[in-house]
């Protein structure tokens, strides 16, 4: 990882009662990215946020909007967010046969966004290995999906260093992107497997002083890679 690492602080995690309040303390933390975790009550155990969010976040922000589905209809869903505004959409392989995955990843690129891909814990990495190319982005879940507030799964690390085997391997450059009960204390990890891109929620919109969350993420990713 030779860039600084991306900052996507999930609005799930935010104060709903002030979402302009939530995003002017992302800005003014500097982080990179706004992710919206998506959920349908049917893919996961949970139904969030849907395109009424999304259109209000693309009128009060020009920060890149990272919409996260974990939804089992992606292929319908994905021009309504495309239309909504999102810039990163990213859509879950289980939900989807190989050939719907790359419609899905055509239909994401037509309609002017990065398109990624997301693998649940459990999920073999083989079944992501044919997207590696097409793709922006593989989100590597280290949580199960569902809820915000979860704890880091132990060896996911070792997934996100297995993709990035195979983006070397086909010589692409490819964003992986880590979800799930990342902070202080498990940046480093993923960092150092090759991570360039991490989702924060609690982490972040909970945290003592959020605008420092940025700074000191990266801080460590840096450190890690030096150490390399």
């Amino acid at each position: 990882m030779s860039n600084p690492l991306l900052i996507a602080p999930s609005i799930l995690s935010a104060d709903f009662e002030d979402i302009a309040g939530a995003i002017s303390l992302l800005e003014e933390a500097d982080a990179d990215w706004v992710h919206i975790d998506v959920m349908d009550g049917h893919f996961v155990p949970n139904i969030t946020m849907g395109i009424p969010l999304v259109q209000a976040l693309r009128r009060i922000t020009s920060k890149p909007l990272d919409a996260h589905l974990m939804v089992s209809n992606p292929l319908r869903q994905i021009p309504w967010f495309l239309e909504a505004g999102a810039d990163i959409v990213t859509f879950h392989r289980e939900a989807v046969s190989a050939e719907e995955a790359h419609t899905a990843i055509q239909l994401i690129h037509e309609g002017g966004a990065r398109a990624g891909i997301s693998v649940k814990p459990a999920t073999d990495l083989a079944d992501i290995q044919p997207f590696v190319g097409p793709a922006d982005m593989v989100l590597i879940m280290s949580v199960e999906p569902g809820f915000s507030g979860q704890s880091f799964i132990e060896g996911s690390d070792s997934r996100v260093a297995q993709v990035r085997q195979m983006a070397e391997d086909v010589g692409t450059d490819l964003l992986i992107q880590v979800d799930g009960g990342i902070g202080e204390g498990t940046v480093g990890q993923v960092a150092q497997a090759g991570a360039d891109c991490v989702v924060c929620g609690n982490a972040f919109f909970k945290a003592s002083d959020p605008v420092q969350v940025p700074v000191a993420l990266r801080r460590i990713a840096e450190e890690v890679s030096e150490d390399a």
